[in-house]
């Protein structure tokens, strides 16, 4: 005799098969939705954008020296961002941070503006300071307009580290169109020794241990940085702070 199952039985033997196709469901369910290309939650904080918050929460301000008529600025001293950067010609963050500033200038015209000062490192590049006079020299001659033309070729030919030959810096002069006679005499006797000096002592006196360092003014507050941000970290800061 052949039994029959009961409905119970019946019942039991289906419950089996169908736990195994919905677990099988579910996971996968959880594997599409681990591999799917949407936004995921993360505990951990972008350091970037912590980084930028850092600057712009700091409570500590800094004095920076206000802008005179001896000073190298591309734009206006009532720009709405005034970055003073002080700077050392033979620092490798130096030199590609030269580069990040022009971009910042050129996007952003006349909202924000650049002054730029010297922050020779002796210790670490002996060049720096004579090169920083050499600048100087430049000025002498032909205004900021030779002081930037002056720069932006150290900036350019140098290899930073004190590898930039000192005889390149009368062949700049020559080469940018300045007086050669005028240059050297102006470069050998040390004119603006004391000058590149009075600007390192102001970076120290704004909190610069380190180059590139940068006080960001804007509505009078100020917002110092230290190291070479790169460009797209500079256009966010300089974004939130507008």
């Amino acid at each position: 005799m052949t039994n029959e199952n009961t409905p119970q039985n019946k019942k039991n033997l289906l419950t089996l098969p169908s736990a195994i196709v919905l677990a099988g469901f579910l996971i996968a369910i959880a594997i599409f939705a681990s591999n799917s290309s949407g936004p995921k939650t993360s505990t951990n904080p972008d350091p970037e954008q912590a980084f930028l918050e850092n600057i712009i929460n700091e409570k500590n301000t800094v004095e920076v020296a206000p802008i005179t008529e001896r000073d190298h600025i591309i734009g206006s001293p009532d720009a709405k961002i005034v970055i003073f950067e002080y700077s050392d010609t033979e620092c490798p963050f130096c030199k590609r941070f030269h580069g990040t500033l022009q971009q910042v200038v050129e996007k952003y015209g006349e909202d924000v503006a650049w002054v730029y000062r010297h922050f020779p490192i002796e210790s670490l590049h002996a060049k720096a300071a004579k090169e920083a006079e050499a600048t100087e020299c430049a000025w002498e001659q032909g205004g900021n307009d030779m002081f930037w033309k002056y720069i932006d070729e150290v900036y350019r030919i140098t290899p930073s580290n004190d590898g930039l030959e000192s005889k390149m810096l009368y062949t700049i002069a020559e080469d940018i169109g300045l007086d050669k006679a005028a240059f050297t005499e102006c470069l050998d006797t040390g004119r603006y020794a004391s000058y590149v000096e009075e600007n390192r002592k102001e970076g120290e006196n704004a909190g610069a241990k380190g180059t590139p360092y940068n006080v960001l003014v804007v509505k009078g507050k100020t917002y110092p940085v230290s190291g070479a941000l790169p460009l797209d970290m500079m256009e966010q800061l300089i974004d939130k702070l507008m």
